[in-house]
């Protein structure tokens, strides 16, 4: 097989590579970036991804930058516990959670297809600007982003889009898609030195979205002789002002900061949390509705590029080191890559369009809107009149079997 033409160093693109190599088949990834920096802020590896990426050999790396989360929790906005439930390897997974900066998965995911894949099959400053192909290959073509140069054609078994909610090739397939669509929902990320709370390893979400929502976990540990960790926290709440999805643009901390204000906690002081971040960063909560298909031929979509999703289920990320395994499987197992292509999307396709779908509806924070509508966003006296630990239960479950990571699916497919 000619090489297969990655385009994107994100953390599909990367994940793809290592599959790919490790499955024998030759790659090169296509950079836009001049620099393949450690951009973004904090995300979380569900024990699905982190299956993935433990058979890729990566666990000991991800583990030594990384925080392992211990539980999942669930406040109200007057800092009362509404659920709790162990994470990882703490729930019984043969491999943990991870809470990471995305910058440090990066960095990973990076120095391992320099070692493995070869620095020299990694290409920056490449802007794809469309693919051809025909019945013996594809061709993609490539500019200079600074320039706008025209950069040689590059010639390929496939060509494979891991470029993003924006990808060029995904807007060549679908050129009257439009722009992502809007939740509602706005933003502000930040990350701050701070104590450690809770257990220290400890994901949380609290609020709801009328009236402010925030996430809120540790994603580097004992950064100084204070034992300060570095905190990626999420504040969000319903608004018609937003601006195109950017993973750079600065927030303003006036334009979020009053939402929360009370939220002064015997574990946390989230305002003053704020106040003293070293990073805030704005974008709004978007995703696209699912596609009909992602393969044209010798041309596929993987990760963001393919099913975009509101970050509301801790999925985004996971979901493309899923795609990346398939894939890999998919194009080893099949001489025509036509067909690989064909069915790497029939066994992607639907699943993540159920999991895009889900995190409108029902992700694993539905929990605090149920306690919103039931309590009117008062205070309860005690949680369990306000809902069962069944109902709070079976929320979390629910989406855990959508997204592919409860114990049963991950036992079917060979591990836990």
């Amino acid at each position: 097989m000619k090489d297969v033409i990655i385009v994107g160093a994100g953390i599909g693109g990367l994940t793809l590579a290592l599959t790919l190599h490790r499955a024998g088949i030759p790659c090169r990834v296509y950079e836009l970036a001049r620099e393949i920096k450690g951009l973004g802020l904090g995300i979380n590896l569900l024990p699905h991804a982190t299956g993935e990426l433990s058979a890729l050999g990566l666990l000991d790396a991800l583990a030594d930058v990384a925080v392992t989360t211990r539980e999942a929790v669930f406040y109200n906005r007057h800092g009362q516990l509404v659920y709790s439930e162990p994470c990882g390897r703490h729930a019984g997974y043969d491999t943990p959670q991870f809470s990471i900066h995305r910058g440090d998965l990066q960095v990973v995911l990076l120095d391992a297809c320099r070692a493995r894949v070869g620095a020299e099959r990694i290409a920056t400053g490449w802007r794809c600007a469309r693919v051809e192909q025909d019945g013996n290959g594809v061709t993609a073509h490539f500019t200079d982003p600074e320039t706008g140069r025209a950069l040689a054609p590059q010639h390929g078994s496939v060509v494979i889009a891991c470029d993003g909610i924006h990808s060029v090739i995904r807007k060549q397939l679908y050129p009257d898609e439009g722009d992502p669509i809007y939740s509602g929902v706005n933003m502000w990320r930040g990350a701050t030195w701070w104590k450690p709370f809770l257990t220290g390893e400890s994901f949380v979400r609290a609020g709801w979205l009328e009236s402010g929502k925030m996430i809120i976990y540790p994603i580097r540990n004992r950064l100084d002789a204070q034992g300060r960790q570095l905190i990626s926290w999420v504040g969000e709440f319903y608004t018609k002002k937003y601006k195109r999805r950017d993973w750079n643009r600065a927030g303003k901390l006036e334009d979020f900061i009053h939402v929360f204000e009370d939220w002064k906690f015997d574990w946390l002081d989230v305002p003053d949390m704020m106040r003293n971040a070293e990073t805030i960063l704005e974008y709004p909560m978007v995703d696209q509705e699912p596609l009909p298909r992602w393969s044209f031929g010798r041309v596929s979509l993987l990760g963001d590029a393919a099913h975009p999703m509101v970050p509301r289920g801790s999925n985004g990320a996971g979901q493309a080191i899923i795609d990346a395994r398939v894939l890999a499987e998919c194009l080893a197992s099949q001489a025509d890559p036509v067909e690989a292509l064909r069915r790497y999307e029939a066994q992607r396709l639907q699943a993540t369009a159920d999991i895009v779908r889900m995190n409108r509806k029902n992700p694993p924070d539905a929990i605090l809107r149920e306690v919103y509508l039931r309590t009117g966003d008062k205070p309860f006296r005690n949680i369990d009149d306000v809902i069962s630990r069944e109902e709070l239960a079976a929320l979390t479950g629910g989406y855990a079997r959508v997204a592919g990571y409860d114990r049963e699916s991950l036992a079917s497919r060979g591990h836990r």
